[in-house]
């Protein structure tokens, strides 16, 4: 199963939003863009709401029959490891196997010595087409980037042949995710733990690295612009080489995880795979939720009273929403409204605090991040908020589409 050039995950928290998220893939088919939808959902998201990856699948066959759609489309176990990946086999064909967890961990002197020998061919200067300046490449170096990232690259092999235990090795797409770590991946590290990934026999079509500054839920991207497109850019640059070094996947392509709302940087990327012909893989989730609040909220009503009631009680639970997500949000509390005011809100209020629209002086990135992790609260409230879902679909559905097509897929892949 190969990989189309471009793709975007497209998160869906309460599985009702396939077909306007479907719909923005076929608007940007007409503007001449062509971009595969990857419906993913994480184990975690699975476990608060309660639902299954099955979900997961009916969602998306459902929203392609509905719209007859005739493109390629994917679902995505996503950020799956040995103890929870079971579950998805059946109904997902497209696996991102995370072993951020296992960078550092200790790995046999064989298999060191082994990547070390493969690796020693690249000792000296490491000319890569399209960086400018050549990488030094030092013996020290490689026994560092063994010791940091050999263990993990092993458990992403394990991980892979559990799945190729119950799936044809040709019946999915396999992403490697080491995003979810406190320090980026050099480009001369990840060119290395590509050599690994490839004699592990690991077929990535997609990796997520971790790159500099944060890149925090729903929210702008926080660093250096800057320097985030010149990593990019021999990120890029990086993967082109390796694919003509090593026995890699041909479409292999970076994976920008959280990348929902990363306005700051889509030139960035844009401008990258332009100037390498290059696909890119780019993970949304949360924000098709806030555009369900979005939504009810500009319904009016009863809409704009649940939408309220969401806010206070996340706002009285924001700890415990909080914890799960603490390396990727940043909330001044003293920065948020309270319940009280919020009750007080007009539609239009609400959706001025809650839309990311920087231009406005009403927009609060701590609300808004408060009420990504907030999901919980509207999987609580159950029929009631689903039945909701139904009620107010034109608005909700109206936002998740001009949020993916306008705001997502055109800045980037347009």
């Amino acid at each position: 199963m190969i990989l189309e050039k471009l793709s975007m995950g497209i998160g869906d928290r309460f599985g009702h939003q396939g077909q306007a998220q479907l719909s923005a893939i076929l608007a940007a088919r007409n503007q001449g863009v062509d971009v595969v939808p990857v419906w993913n959902k994480s184990f975690r998201e699975h476990t608060i709401i309660g639902t299954g990856p099955l979900d997961t699948r009916q969602e998306a066959d459902s929203a392609v029959k509905a719209l007859a759609y005739t493109g390629p489309y994917y679902v995505d176990a996503d950020h799956i490891n040995l103890g929870n990946c079971d579950t998805f086999l059946q109904p997902s064909d497209f696996f991102t196997i995370d072993v951020a967890e296992a960078i550092g961990q200790a790995c046999e002197q064989t298999a060191m010595d082994a990547f070390i020998k493969q690796a020693s061919r690249f000792l000296g200067e490491l000319k890569i087409p399209g960086i400018e300046t050549p990488m030094q490449v030092t013996a020290e170096m490689l026994e560092a980037i063994a010791q940091k990232f050999l263990g993990a690259v092993k458990e992403a092999g394990r991980i892979y042949r559990h799945i190729t235990a119950a799936k044809a090795s040709d019946a999915f797409v396999t992403e490697v995710s080491m995003d979810e770590t406190d320090v980026p991946q050099s480009p001369i590290e990840l060119f290395f733990i590509l050599q690994a990934l490839s004699a592990e026999g690991v077929p990535a079509q997609t990796i997520a690295p971790r790159f500099s500054g944060r890149f925090n839920k729903g929210v702008e991207y926080v660093g250096d612009s800057i320097q985030f497109a010149k990593e990019f850019y021999q990120d890029v640059a990086v993967l082109a080489y390796a694919k003509s070094q090593f026995p890699l996947p041909a479409n292999l392509k970076l994976s920008v995880h959280s990348g929902s709302d990363k306005f700051a940087i889509y030139n960035a990327i844009n401008k990258a795979l332009a100037q390498f012909d290059a696909g890119v893989h780019v993970k949304t989730a949360g924000t098709t939720w806030l555009e369900e609040l979005i939504g009810l909220a500009e319904a009016g009503g009863d809409g704009l009273v649940l939408a309220q009631e969401v806010y206070a009680r996340a706002h009285a639970k924001s700890e415990q929403l909080c914890a799960p997500y603490a390396s990727v949000i940043d909330i001044d509390l003293s920065q948020l409204p309270t319940p009280e005011q919020v009750s007080q809100w007009d539609s239009k209020t609400y959706v001025a605090s809650l839309r990311h629209d920087q231009t406005c002086a009403q927009y609060n990135p701590h609300l808004r991040q408060l009420l990504h992790v907030g999901y919980k609260i509207a999987a609580d409230m159950g029929p009631r908020y689903l039945d909701a879902l139904q009620e107010c679909n034109e608005p909700i559905a109206r936002n998740v589409k001009e949020n993916i097509l306008n705001r997502h897929i055109l800045p980037i892949f347009g």
